[in-house]
């Protein structure tokens, strides 16, 4: 008896025989008081269940939209694009079937108002009069943020299948645009494993495993990458089709629907500072309107909500945010929801479900759809006035790049390009005064070349174009969510220049064609004698990934430990030597793979006639060092980033070309972490050449003495350990595993932090943070680990940390010495940057035969920050050999 009286304590305890929670309680019915037609299916008849059940798989809400776009006169269906996964990426284009049939004129009228004074015309003014407002919703650009996606659903189904006034209003003052889903890739890997999960009871409990997803997670896309970070780069397949299909239409609204962590109560618009201060005036009342539309439909329906403590809207590549510098009013939307699964009970004792996700979700896209119809023709004249060229607020009007061979300039050129921004080159010698030099942070005049790149303000997209290119964008408020830089000429380590006065030469426009990266055999050199050699400069932007195209056809390649040249043809620190008499069993096919591999890979390859060099090394000198492939493996899971690991795995993967091994640290032997499944084996770094170590912290809970004895023998016998930002930390003096020494940071220990009232915390510790910051630094670019790199770079500093100078500690890289010199752009306090004036950011320490790469800085920040990332490849590449 007393058993069974303490079984029925621990059952009421843990709830084992409640009641079975309901997953679709009436007041989350969508719109139960609308007639909708009878011949069109909604979500819950075509998949077989109520949304918020279960989760859908991607392909079944494409099915859907497909059955949508096949029933209805109101509903187009287009497809701008592929995932790397291979699925497909579309849009819906939803209005009344009168648009829809005459849709492509109306899209041309409405791309005509970018043109200066067309507004102010006849025809500009019947469209301004009469045309419809382009709206746009985006969803699911995060995976797992997995509400949205089922939300674009209703709401489609909603805009078919209604036959009402106000449905046919909103349809004839409107064009809606419908991205149902911008990263399928990374949704499917979410839910196929929380449905893979899910009880048969709703797992309520924030313990269960269904609220802990795994590692990777689904929030990415199939590299690890954040695409709500990627709007404006245009890194990815998803980031590149959605900026097209974005620019194909130029909307006036563009709402972008998220989720946020599952305590908390649903985001609405508008957003905390810092703001882009480049914006119209008017933006900020339009932002508030839209919020007060959804605020409306959350009062009257009892939702939580709140409005401006979060979520800035300072960095471009958002998908609010992006908009807003492409004249639209640009708006963030963030449902309580990540990890929550179909239910959970939340912090303050409230059941969240996942019925009431997508249903809050439902309400804001269908208050904004409203509000934008009703707002037609004023928010037609906001975007004209945001596209008129006069209304640019930055005081400079004329941005100016230098010409360059190699370096990142083509993907500056291909970013600028691809948000229809007109770039033209100068044909002819040209003076500009008032020019701001980006590096020396001083004004003058300037003599520039015939070839060098303008890109003038006074164009429809201005928006863009200054917050690109400015130098450093004004700051409201340095504690922000994202980075407090993102200048593309930093970023891609560009000589480039600002003035508020017009260039007056004569240029060409650039087309996409003209920023390609085009390869070819250069023969013209021999002069008819055989070829001795062909030669690879390392500066150009591919150079890497033609190396490993020649490691994949058998080549011996060597790479050069200085600049030569034999007095007509100059090459760089690094450059790839093939010798004809070291590769005798392909000579037949030398010079079809060269031309073959400089096409594939984007590079050009010179035909030499001769070893013999004028300065510099001769081509067959022993010291220019043989480049084997190396066995190249990189841990990941926890404790390493995702974002980090990701980007190392699409540098090698994706852009260079080379296997890189991704070891989870479960299975590596040389960890301390449990090691399950045996029966698959363990995976020993003497398997290994180069071992990558992304960010991440308390690597002292991975490697203890023991496993340190075994890296440090390793290390000794020739390894190489590439350890990014807290990584790299773990391999200083502070965790005893060399001399190295960690510089030395403002300490928190003041009076002034000791007493620091609560209310003034958050703010005092987010400003002795540096908030991804642009830094002068030098190169020493005689060491093979800065082969191909400039000496003078903008490093991206998105932390505090950084290396003393040692004499056992080759010094790559160094922050510029002067602390009032040291920052170009973004914020860091002067505390900070005078502790960090001349410390070493990228350093080599040689262990026995082997080395530790030190890089206390992210060298390829979102793949759009360029300037040193070639440090890594150099790493894995050719440090072993010099």
């Amino acid at each position: 008896m007393k058993n069974l009286l303490l079984l029925l304590l621990w059952a009421m305890c843990t709830g084992l025989w409640a009641q079975p929670l309901d997953l679709l309680p009436a007041r989350f019915a969508f719109d139960p008081t609308v007639n909708y037609r009878s011949d069109i299916q909604s979500p819950a008849q075509f998949l077989g269940y109520e949304l918020g059940v279960r989760f859908t798989e991607y392909e079944k809400s494409v099915h859907y939209f497909q059955y949508l776009a096949e029933v209805s006169d109101r509903v187009d269906i287009r497809e701008y694009g592929r995932t790397y996964e291979d699925r497909p990426l579309l849009t819906l284009v939803i209005s009344s079937p009168d648009h829809l049939r005459n849709i492509e004129d109306i899209r041309q009228r409405h791309l005509q108002l970018l043109r200066p004074g067309f507004a102010d015309s006849a025809e500009g003014k019947a469209v301004l009069a009469n045309d419809p407002v382009f709206t746009a919703l985006s969803y699911s650009i995060h995976g797992n943020e997995a509400s949205t996606t089922e939300a674009a659903m209703q709401a489609a189904y909603r805009l078919a299948a209604v036959d009402d006034a106000e449905t046919a209003d909103i349809l004839r003052q409107s064009v809606i645009i419908l991205f149902p889903c911008i990263n399928p890739d990374g949704r499917d890997r979410y839910v196929y494993w929380i449905n893979g999960t899910s009880r048969t009871l709703p797992d309520v409990n924030p313990n269960d495993l269904a609220h802990y997803e795994p590692w990777p997670n689904g929030r990415t896309n199939h590299y690890w990458f954040d695409l709500n970070r990627d709007w404006v780069w245009g890194v990815h397949p998803e980031s590149r089709g959605h900026i097209a299909e974005y620019q194909h239409w130029m909307p006036q609204v563009h709402a972008d629907y998220h989720e946020q962590g599952y305590n908390a109560n649903y985001f609405t618009a508008p957003g905390a500072q810092p703001r882009n201060l480049l914006l119209p005036d008017s933006y900020e009342a339009w932002s508030d309107t839209f919020g007060l539309a959804n605020i409306a439909a959350f009062n009257q329906q009892g939702i939580s909500y709140f409005t401006r403590e979060r979520f800035d809207f300072f960095y471009p590549g958002y998908g609010s945010s992006y908009p807003t510098t492409m004249g639209a009013i640009g708006m963030l939307t963030e449902q309580g929801g990540i990890g929550a699964g179909r239910a959970i009970s939340t912090d303050d004792g409230y059941v969240l479900l996942f019925r009431q996700r997508i249903y809050d979700h439902y309400l804001t896209s269908m208050a904004t759809i409203r509000m934008a119809a009703a707002q037609r023709q004023a928010l037609l004249r906001y975007s004209v006035a945001a596209w008129t060229p006069q209304t640019a607020k930055g005081q400079d009007r004329t941005y100016v790049v230098r010409h360059e061979n190699g370096g990142f300039l083509t993907d500056f050129l291909q970013v600028l390009l691809r948000h229809n921004i007109t770039v033209q080159q100068a044909e002819a010698d040209f003076t500009l005064a008032d020019c701001l030099d980006y590096r020396t942070g001083k004004r003058g005049t300037h003599t520039f070349k015939q070839g060098d790149y303008l890109i003038s303000a006074q164009q429809a997209r201005h928006l863009l174009v200054q917050t690109l290119l400015e130098r450093n964008m004004a700051i409201e408020d340095s504690v922000m969510y994202d980075m407090a830089t993102w200048s593309a000429p930093l970023a891609y380590n560009l000589e480039a220049f600002s003035s508020p006065q017009a260039a007056k030469v004569k240029a060409r426009t650039l087309t996409a064609a003209d920023a390609a990266w085009v390869g070819t055999l250069r023969t013209d050199h021999l002069q008819g004698q055989p070829a001795y050699a062909y030669v690879l400069d390392w500066q150009q932007r591919h150079a890497p990934k033609a190396l490993a195209l020649l490691w994949e056809r058998g080549y011996l390649v060597r790479s050069a430990e200085g600049a030569f040249t034999d007095g007509v043809l100059s090459f760089s620190a690094g450059s790839l030597i093939v010798l004809r008499g070291r590769n005798v069993d392909k000579e037949n096919q030398l010079a079809q793979d060269m031309a073959d591999i400089a096409q594939t890979a984007g590079v050009v390859i010179h035909a030499m006639p001769t070893g013999r060099m004028r300065d510099g090394y001769d081509l067959a000198s022993p010291t220019n060092r043989p480049v084997d492939p190396p066995r190249l493996a990189m841990l990941v899971e926890p404790p390493f980033d995702t974002y980090t690991s990701g980007q190392v795995y699409f540098l090698f993967d994706q852009e260079t070309g080379f296997p890189i091994d991704r070891i989870r640290t479960t299975a590596f032997k040389q960890t301390t972490l449990p090691k399950f499944g045996q029966r698959y084996g363990y995976v020993d770094i003497n398997d290994y050449d180069v071992l990558v170590l992304p960010d991440g912290g308390q690597l002292e809970q991975l490697f203890f003495q023991g496993q340190r004895e075994e890296l440090t023998d390793w290390l000794t016998r020739g390894g190489t350990i590439v350890a990014l930002e807290s990584s790299a930390a773990f391999f200083t003096d502070s965790q005893k595993f060399s001399r190295i020494k960690l510089a030395k940071m403002p300490s928190d220990t003041s009076d002034e932090a000791k007493l620091l009232p609560y209310g003034d915390r958050e703010s005092y510790y987010g400003l002795r943070r540096i908030p991804g910051s642009a830094l002068q630094a030098q190169v020493d670019t005689t060491h093979p680990l800065a082969f191909g790199v400039k000496p003078s770079l903008y490093a991206l500093k998105g932390n505090t940390l950084a290396l003393e100078p040692d004499p056992q500690l080759a010094t790559v890289g160094r922050y510029h010495t002067d602390p009032n010199a040291l920052l170009t752009a973004g914020y860091a306090s002067a505390e900070n940057l005078k502790a960090l004036a001349g410390k070493t950011f990228a350093g080599v320490q040689k262990v026995g035969e082997g080395q530790i790469v030190y890089l206390m800085d992210n060298p390829h920040f979102r793949m759009f920050w360029r300037g040193n990332s070639r440090m890594v490849q150099n790493a894995a590449f050719l440090l072993r050999a010099f």
